[in-house]
């Protein structure tokens, strides 16, 4: 039977195809944020945009690592990084504290697909459980802020995991297998669905389940060596695919 649906997040769930923003500029402005948290309470930064570049490199460094060896980057340490490499006494710095000064929320502009809440509400409808693994380098109680701000949340279990909190990207089978052991569910009782190949599809089908690819951004990549269970261009696809797998899920 199937127990549970496990989704990606980014450009699976939600539509970044719309932000009305550059991400850069985002970014920036969300370092003031923390630059002033700092100023108020520890020490003013003299050279602003030094600290912003920093916090740029550090985090890249950090992705550019995970190539390497799938390690989850973490925006936190980018960001301790560049405030000690500023002059930020190592000591004094609260990483929680700045990460929560930083203001997580919804990038303008990005919004959910259309669908996505139709059918999260049908899953749930029909006893099906809803889980959510992105590999992102921010912890998924910051990432959560984004759900919350799209009606999203409540769709959500307790399954829900960004790649920092389990310290691995996918497709790494950790990540995966944790959140098959908070589901309690093995691995044919669960369908992942996500829209790259090589983190959804690859990572979720070594452990075992069977995956689903959004395809998004008109068309397929490039895998070829990599073959979905089954693509989807919207969620309400899902429902009759689940059909077909599944028979008597609805009941």
């Amino acid at each position: 039977m199937l127990k549970a649906v496990l989704f990606d997040m980014d450009d699976t769930l939600l539509d970044w195809s719309t932000r009305s923003i550059d991400w850069i500029e985002n970014e920036r402005r969300h370092l003031e944020n923390v630059r002033a948290y700092i100023a108020e309470t520890i020490q003013p930064i003299d050279h602003p945009n030094e600290f912003y570049d920093l916090v740029r490199y550090y985090s890249r460094q950090g992705w550019e690592r995970a190539v390497q060896n799938l390690a989850a980057p973490s925006y936190a340490e980018a960001l301790h990084q560049a405030l000690v490499e500023v002059g930020v006494p190592a000591e004094r710095i609260d990483s929680e504290a700045c990460m929560h000064a930083y203001g997580w929320g919804l990038m303008e502009g990005v919004r959910p697909f259309a669908e996505v809440s139709e059918v999260l509400a049908t899953l749930r409808q029909h006893g099906v459980t809803v889980g959510l693994v992105t590999n992102a380098s921010v912890p998924m109680r910051f990432r959560d802020e984004e759900l919350r701000e799209c009606g999203l949340l409540e769709y959500f279990s307790d399954c829900r995991f960004a790649a920092v909190d389990v310290g691995y990207l996918k497709p790494h089978p950790k990540i995966f297998e944790v959140a098959l052991a908070c589901l309690g569910a093995a691995a044919d009782e669960v369908v992942f669905v996500g829209d790259n190949l090589e983190a959804d599809v690859r990572g979720a089908q070594n452990v075992g389940m069977r995956a689903v690819l959004r395809v998004v951004n008109n068309g397929l990549r490039a895998e070829k060596h990599i073959t979905p269970n089954a693509s989807v261009e919207s969620l309400h696809e899902l429902l009759p695919l689940f059909d077909a797998w599944y028979n008597g899920w609805r009941a």
